[in-house]
């Protein structure tokens, strides 16, 4: 076996020679809830998607909603059909199959020999060519062949050795063309894995080869190339990526920001890896969860890029014009009604319940800031809340810095503190004289000697 060239190690999802089964997807805990008050259109949904990414999020969905596994498992079944990843479908049928109450679904015993059989062949003849080419030291040939011998391994579903050679055709490329083909193959394979914390090393690697291959800024040919379709769709997929290794870290700023300047056309990854109406979706809970109404403002309801995604998602407008509209007992009856939407995304679903609560916190301070005093049963109302939980929320806030008050516990009202600028200006500068004073006793030690 060769050794990895790159400087990072082998992801720990991908170290295993099996597909992505369904014991390997990521589940949060708890079941989702499928109603009335709680709608999600299963085969609209995944329509959207196309390839591995619609079987991946169909098996998602079947493992956290028990009301939509039937027919999550179903499309699954149908996407790896057409496919060649004969161990993902043998797992996905046992899975369907174990489902209570289900008709049991016979294996089809043509498709899995004759796939087995074709997949062995075309194994066997890549790898024969691989031989030939680095026998012969043609150097663009042996890249070529890691090129298809990855897209093999990933459509297979093993995943490991998809980056293997996807990594090791690194060594034949001879221009930066080369390597952000390359990137952008990584990248597909670590974002379909959900492994964020890699996704840096190749979107900067990736970024690096796109300045080099860009001709002088100062020339024609560097301001046509600049704007040409495909650049942009390779930045596109730059920021996406980027966003998406924001998110996956918990830096939900960060995140707002790549996804608010994204450009909207993705190329081949548009239903591939995501969706316009994912990326409205993400990029607004970060821009909730994290900015400040201003900014919110300025960059995303008066985005002309960010315009075009929010097109996509009605119900994510409704929630952004009821936040700046400090109609916060609307933006969380919204929030809890799409839950579902939310809580079956396979990039989203982990963190649904950190920016809820960071949305949730924004819109407390907000609504407390014109107050002096304020009843918590008002708050509460206001929300949508219980008193009992209104003031656990606001006793967290207090503790956190983030509201800058005292409860009254008696009379169930909450006080801002007094503020003195003076006595702020005063201690101030104490302190700065504190400081000076200091450091003058430094220097004069010094002088001594």
């Amino acid at each position: 076996m060769t050794s990895t060239p790159e400087d990072i190690e082998l992801p720990e999802a991908a170290q295993t020679t099996a597909g992505p089964s369904v014991a390997s997807l990521k589940v949060t805990a708890g079941q989702v809830v499928v109603d009335e008050n709680h709608p999600f259109d299963l085969d609209a949904y995944l329509s959207s998607y196309t390839g591995r990414t619609a079987y991946m999020r169909a098996v998602f969905i079947a493992q956290r909603c028990p009301s939509l596994a039937p027919q999550a498992y179903q499309t699954a079944l149908g996407h790896l059909l057409q496919g060649s990843d004969v161990q993902s479908y043998v797992t996905v049928l046992s899975a369907y199959n174990s489902l209570p109450g289900v008709t049991q679904a016979p294996q089809d015993q043509e498709y899995v020999d004759k796939t087995i059989a074709n997949n062995t062949k075309e194994k066997d003849r890549l790898e024969v060519d691989l031989k030939t080419y680095a026998a012969n030291m043609i150097k663009e040939s042996v890249r070529l062949s890691h090129r298809e011998l990855g897209r093999y391994y990933y459509n297979t579903g093993d995943y490991a050795a998809a980056l293997r050679n996807h990594m090791k055709s690194r060594e034949f490329c001879t221009n930066a063309t080369h390597v952000i083909e390359m990137c952008i193959s990584v990248l597909e394979i670590l974002l379909e894995q959900q492994n964020y914390a890699h996704l840096s090393t190749y979107i900067y690697k990736a970024e690096t080869a796109l300045d080099a291959s860009q001709p002088a800024k100062n020339s024609k040919a560097g301001t046509a190339a600049a704007g040409s379709p495909e650049r942009l769709k390779i930045q596109a997929k730059l920021e996406f990526a980027s966003a998406m290794a924001e998110m996956g870290a918990g830096r939900y700023d960060k995140a707002a920001y790549a996804f608010l300047k994204m450009k909207n056309d993705l190329g081949d990854w548009n239903g591939k890896v995501v969706t316009p109406s994912d990326i409205a979706i993400y990029g607004t809970l970060c821009a909730l969860a994290s900015l400040s109404r201003s900014a919110i403002k300025a960059a995303v309801l008066e985005s002309e890029t960010f315009g075009y995604y929010l097109e996509q998602e009605p119900y994510i407008r409704d929630i952004l014009d009821a936040y700046m509209g400090s109609k916060f007992k609307d933006v969380l009856l919204l929030m809890e009604r799409y839950s579902a939407r939310h809580l079956l995304d396979i990039h989203l679903a982990h963190h649904v319940p950190t920016l809820a609560q960071q949305i949730r916190n924004r819109a407390l301070v907000l609504y407390f800031q014109p107050f002096a005093t304020v009843h918590l049963e008002r708050m509460a109302a206001a929300f949508g809340m219980d008193l009992a939980d209104m003031e656990a929320n606001i006793v967290k806030l207090i503790e956190e810095g983030l509201i800058k008050a005292r409860i009254d516990s008696q009379n169930k009202i909450l006080k801002a503190k007094d503020h003195d600028p003076r006595v702020e200006l005063y201690n101030r500068a104490v302190a700065a004289g504190l400081d000076t004073e200091a450091s003058t006793r430094k220097l004069l030690w010094r002088m001594k000697l």
